[in-house]
């Protein structure tokens, strides 16, 4: 037989679309010619799959080898397609029987002696392998990503001779067994290593219980970091379903990642926009994307340039990015919990009753203007973050402890899911007139507060939510005037 067709997939996004690697060998001079908008990865493929063949112990065909990747007008990037380019032509040459890798895919990269080395995007690929009804053979060390799919037959593979060694009948590849994951927290930072600060540890838990957007201000060395640093250990467990999600985006990622974790990233504030939201040539996931179903945490707000960090308007509210190029757009979904943290002036020491703040009123105005009013109106709330007393610090009493505040969290959370199906900030403005409910002495509060802090329609819907998730903590079905209250506090501090 002189031409064969293997089955493998390419990568766009999130996604994994169909590649068919055809190979046709025929008479003439030498060649191996690779068409269907190869990249440089894919055109070097030639090299490699020649050594691996032949260091495999098969004959690499001296004849004229065209191979082309379809559709015609889909990039291939990446190095995953080596291993249906070298089956395809060592079907294609008579070496292996035809027919028998039809209901397979095939991904790994080839190492001259023939090994399989990982991938990228190995889940991604499994995903909609699994949806195709397919069975799927790719590098062993992919193993561990591909077998959390029920229903799926993995195949893992070491080496192209043991590949090659299965369809001839010498030595069958056993299917891999799923893994034995386990979905549970083990952070080793606790909220009990938190001293005093009763009231941002009060915020911390309503933006746990919510998904609320959070922002601290105070002079250096109050604990902000270390408060936000523990917002992961209180947030309730991932579903199955988010599971898979989050190891989805850290598989194309190509980052390690715990299973059953939630994602904390924290940039620095150098980071660019195209660092935050994603991109390159081949779009790749950027940190707000990396930060699904978790946090992301900006350390010195007001040190990250204004550009960049107006790239987050959009994805706060839609929670989802969409990168468009010339030739294609991809969407990456963005439900980040947004933590921020920032001094009140240049110097961190303003409004400080030290008095160790030299700034003037202008560097001062200067320095909070870096961060735009459209950004703060998105955050759902704000608290001042204030230095502890010798005393406080020194103090033995023991704090409540993340597990403590988790299982408040967790009962929020299911009541939230068995009322609305949603967290209490997803809640739109039709929503919130169903299960945000005030009472007259609500209304008049939240009226007059709207006069004296001039709040926006969106800021106006964010306290209603926010005061939603204070009367969930509080296992009360009617938002009282105390939560709106506590509510409205938490925006009487924007910069």
């Amino acid at each position: 037989m002189s031409f064969a067709k293997i089955q493998t997939r390419s990568l766009l996004g999130l996604h994994a679309p169909s590649i068919e690697v055809e190979v046709h060998v025929s008479q003439g001079l030498p060649s191996l010619t690779i068409v269907g908008l190869p990249e440089a990865a894919v055109r070097e493929s030639k090299d490699r799959v020649r050594s691996a063949i032949i260091n495999s112990g098969f004959q690499f065909p001296t004849k004229r080898l065209t191979i082309n990747l379809a559709p015609a007008d889909l990039p291939k990037e990446g190095a995953r397609l080596d291993l249906p380019i070298a089956l395809g032509i060592l079907i294609a040459s008579g070496q292996l029987p035809a027919q028998v890798t039809d209901d397979f895919e095939f991904i790994g990269e080839l190492a001259l002696d023939g090994h399989l080395r990982p991938v990228s995007g190995a889940l991604s690929i499994a995903m909609a392998c699994q949806q195709a009804g397919h069975r799927l053979m790719l590098p062993a060390a992919n193993t561990s990503e591909a077998a959390q799919l029920p229903d799926l037959a993995v195949y893992p593979a070491q080496h192209l001779k043991q590949v090659c060694a299965h369809f001839l009948e010498q030595n069958k590849i056993a299917t891999a067994a799923a893994p034995s994951l386990q979905s549970t927290q083990r952070y080793v930072q606790d909220l009990a290593d938190v001293k005093g600060q009763l009231r941002p540890r009060r915020t911390l838990e309503i933006a746990a219980a919510g998904g609320h957007s959070l922002l601290f201000r105070g002079p250096p060395g109050t604990g902000k970091t270390l408060l936000a640093s523990r917002l992961p250990s209180i947030l309730p467990p991932l579903t199955a379903q988010e599971n898979l999600q989050v190891a989805n985006i850290y598989s194309i990622a190509n980052h390690p990642h715990p299973f059953g974790q939630r994602p904390f990233r924290a940039p620095h504030h150098t980071a660019s926009a195209i660092a935050l939201v994603g991109g390159g040539s081949h779009p790749k996931p950027g940190e707000i994307t990396l930060a699904h179903l978790g946090v992301l945490f900006l350390d010195e707000l007001p040190e990250f340039d204004r550009k960049v960090l107006e790239v987050l308007r959009q994805p706060l509210e839609s929670k989802e990015i969409v990168i468009s190029r010339a030739s294609r757009q991809m969407t990456f979904p963005a439900n980040f919990q947004l933590i921020a943290a920032m001094n009140p002036c240049p110097c961190g020491y303003a409004f400080n009753q030290d008095n160790r703040c030299q700034c003037s009123s202008e560097a001062i105005k200067r320095y909070q203007n870096r961060i735009s009013g459209p950004l703060l109106d998105r955050i759902d709330l704000h608290i001042d973050v204030p230095p502890l007393s010798a005393q406080e610090l020194q103090s033995s009493a023991a704090a409540e402890d993340s597990a403590t505040v988790r299982a408040r969290v967790i009962q929020a959370y299911e009541q939230q899911m068995q009322r609305q199906q949603a967290l209490n900030h997803q809640l739109s403005p039709q929503q919130l007139q169903q299960f945000a409910v005030l009472d007259e002495a609500s209304k008049r509060l939240l009226e007059m507060a709207q006069q004296r802090l001039n709040l926006s329609a969106r800021a106006y819907h964010r306290v209603l939510r926010v005061a939603r998730t204070i009367a969930d903590l509080a296992r009360s079905e009617q938002i009282q005037n105390v939560h709106v209250s506590e509510a409205l506090s938490y925006r009487a501090n924007e910069a």
